[in-house]
């Protein structure tokens, strides 16, 4: 066992040039051979540790799974499976982690995972729990994983750093959120960031995606250490932590200002691959720097147009809706897909994107007539109600309007305008906005002293994490809607139901009634689930 040991600790140092090599002349080797015979003859009188690390060690030099040695050690760990110490028990676990399913392995497994239901409670040992986490996988029963959680959070006040990354990864590999652990494991790495790698960073952010955990601490942490040291990254290492952050709809407004400067200054470095990425982030974060604006558009558009004789049908399209989202109209890019378009190369039959492509085209052209220097705001809008009932999410919101306005007449639901735009609750004002007008009395001419007020009730997804700033598609509604002549009022429809009656009409009052200019975008709110 201890030669088998000292072989594979030597081994698993090597790169996998040296590993292709090396195992050849292992496995040619004829003392290796004997040794392999004296292991099979005297596998049932081991030790319960000589027993698993052989194993563990036999494994990983790649001796092939079905061969008798292999399978006969598999044979014997189960007939001494109970003997098996918590030590001994992760390392099985890690072992077969990596062989494929077979009839010994699947039966070992289930033999495995039914002591470690017996001994998890007992489990002190963080390392341990952490490594039968990762071995038990997603696949685990939830019972377990709870089993699991409950082990490791009796022991979370003594979670070191490199335990705590390790715990970190054990929840991944089960796919299991537990909000208490990860909220500790990411304070350790918050505390400890500067001696976690970069690509480390990339995936602890990508598994808080998997994971479905938004911690916006950690989020902020992480950008602002990117942001400290971004003269010291390579500009695509940035570009990896802005995708990372923008799957996870989280908006580092200062990084992204410091790589819009960047990029204005050097564009050249761009390929076509990150210009779409740049695209995409700054267009669903819907980030645009204020000092820079027109040359960031400028800069985006000319790198736009020197990739146009290459770039596909569906990357021009992308481009082009990720730029009309920000409100800047791309012309020669336009015209280009435009013309695909006319020819149906755009929106081909069979298209597994096929519904996808048409919202966004709808949405470009939507961008062209409303976002165009020369759109000027209609005075009479053409709307249409879809029905009078609501929908249960929303009957809240109707319940309080009722009761703040005084009936059912003074605002209309379900509104449908042009462009396929829907408002959930409309309301007519005067032009001072103090007093609410009844529906019918204005629908039948055009007033300029009339202010409409378009009400949206949006999930929190809508808006970048941790915030009230709209993403880009809510941006553009509520940049078109301005446009057609409506006040827009967005509301967190989570946060609105969570409040009783009285105070959903009392803030309802305050947003109806208010004047004031203050977006929802520089509300925060905090939202670390």
């Amino acid at each position: 066992t201890n030669c088998l040991t000292m072989v594979w600790r030597l081994f698993r140092n090597l790169s996998e040039d040296q590993q292709r090599y090396e195992k050849q002349l292992i496995f040619e080797h004829p003392a290796f051979v004997k040794l392999c015979q004296q292991l099979l003859r005297d596998s049932r009188r081991m030790t319960r540790g000589d027993l698993v690390f052989s194993l563990h060690a036999v494994v990983n030099l790649g001796v092939p799974q079905n061969t008798l040695l292999v399978q006969t050690l598999m044979r014997v760990c189960q007939e001494k499976l109970n003997q098996l110490d918590n030590r001994c028990m992760s390392v099985l676990a890690t072992t077969l982690a990596g062989l494929n399913k077979d009839k010994n392995v699947s039966a070992l497994q289930a033999g495995l995972q039914l002591l470690v239901e017996q001994r998890v409670p007992s489990i002190r040992d963080i390392f341990i729990l952490q490594n039968l986490m990762k071995c038990m996988g997603k696949d685990a029963p939830v019972f377990l994983k709870k089993k699991l959680e409950m082990a490791v959070l009796k022991q979370i006040d003594h979670l070191t750093f490199p335990n705590a990354l390790r715990v970190f990864w054990g929840l991944v590999s089960m796919n299991y959120c537990s909000i208490p652990i990860l909220t500790a494991c990411s304070k350790k790495i918050q505390e400890n960031i500067h001696d976690v790698p970069f690509r480390q960073l990339i995936l602890i952010l990508e598994a808080c995606h998997s994971l479905q955990y938004r911690n916006v601490e950690l989020f902020s942490a992480l950008a602002d250490y990117v942001h400290s040291a971004a003269c010291l990254w390579d500009k695509r290492q940035i570009i990896l932590f802005l995708s990372a952050f923008e799957t996870l709809g989280f908006r580092p407004s200062e990084l992204m200002g410091i790589f819009a400067e960047k990029l204005t200054k050097e564009p050249e470095f761009l390929n076509l691959k990150d210009l779409l990425v740049v695209l995409r982030v700054y267009s669903r974060l819907n980030y645009v720097p204020r000092s820079q604006k027109h040359l960031f558009f400028g800069t985006l558009h000319s790198c736009l147009n020197k990739y146009i004789p290459q770039i596909s049908n569906t990357e021009l399209l992308k481009a082009v809706y990720s730029l009309c989202i920000l409100g800047y109209l791309p012309h020669r890019a336009l015209d280009e897909l435009l013309e695909k378009d006319s020819r149906n190369e755009l929106l081909m039959s069979g298209d597994l994107y096929k519904e996808k492509k048409e919202m966004m085209l709808h949405s470009v052209k939507a961008c062209m007539e409303l976002d165009s220097p020369s759109f000027t705001k209609p005075v009479f809008v053409l709307t249409e109600t879809f029905s009078s009932l609501v929908s249960l999410n929303l009957r809240k919101a109707q319940d309080a309007l009722i009761e703040l306005l005084g009936d059912e007449n003074m605002f209309r639901q379900n509104v449908q305008l042009p462009y396929k735009y829907h408002i959930d609750f409309e309301i007519r004002m005067d032009s001072d906005r103090k007093n609410v007008l009844p529906i019918a009395a204005t629908d039948d001419h055009a007033d300029s002293g009339i202010q409409r007020l378009a009400l949206l009730f949006v999930p929190l997804s809508a808006f970048c994490v941790g915030t009230l700033h709209p993403q880009g598609k809510l941006a553009m509604k509520e940049r078109h809607l301005n446009k057609l002549g409506y006040h827009v009022i967005l509301i967190p429809n989570k946060k609105f139901q969570e409040m009783t009656n009285e105070d959903a009409v009392e803030f309802l009052k305050g947003k109806i009634y208010s004047g004031s200019t203050l977006s929802v975008s520089e509300v925060t709110v905090q939202d670390n689930n």
